[in-house]
């Protein structure tokens, strides 16, 4: 999941709150032709921040994706040499989807993120992105996925880098704890019932 591209790999899901207040769709692929598509809306406002967020993101622009983050998230990661972009992906298409305003200077962008797994099959992501408004406009301050299904979404806060840090690790561990118990599991299989007595 993406939550995880930041710790491990992967995009994370999250599902859209259904408060949203508009919706604008927008599906992209690449631009040279590995199956692009073309607008559907046109974006504005938050929306068309988090376009540009994820093709700087989806094409290694380190420097857009960089501008793109809010003020005190970019002074604060670069503090500690952190960086808050996964790799890129030429393989990778998105959709941008509701976004629900939270009062005038803030919002969340709900998206997807397609992209090939290890077996090369595609697998569709969600997450929620934070944005607050700036003087230079929309700019993203943190991303809400769910990692396991069934669980609350994992929040990422760019503007705090030392919890985003915590996470990540915690993250790294529950994968790690999660593999480990399945490999356990599937090492010993269920024992069957014993018969009921009468």
């Amino acid at each position: 999941g993406i939550v995880a591209l930041w710790c491990c790999s992967g995009y994370g899901k999250t599902q859209p709150s259904n408060q949203d207040s508009n919706t604008a769709t927008e599906a992209v692929g690449s631009p040279t032709g590995l199956g692009g598509q073309s607008a559907v809306v046109e974006l504005d406002g938050p929306a068309a921040a988090v376009r540009d967020w994820l093709e700087a993101v989806r094409t290694g622009n380190d420097e857009k994706a960089t501008a793109m983050l809010t003020s005190m998230a970019r002074e604060k990661t670069a503090a500690m040499n952190l960086s808050v972009r996964p790799p890129a992906s030429e393989t990778a298409k998105y959709e941008i989807g509701r976004v629900r305003m939270v009062g005038d200077d803030a919002a969340q962008v709900a998206t997807t993120w397609t992209d090939l797994d290890e077996e090369g099959k595609p697998q569709t992501d969600e997450a929620i992105w934070v944005l607050r408004k700036e003087p230079q406009g929309w700019r993203i301050a943190g991303v809400a996925a769910t990692v396991f299904p069934g669980e609350p979404p994992l929040k990422l806060n760019f503007e705090d880098p030392e919890d985003m840090l915590l996470k990540q690790q915690w993250l790294r561990e529950e994968y790690r704890r999660r593999a480990e118990q399945q490999a356990q599991q599937a090492r010993s299989p269920a024992q069957p019932e014993p018969p009921i007595r009468r």
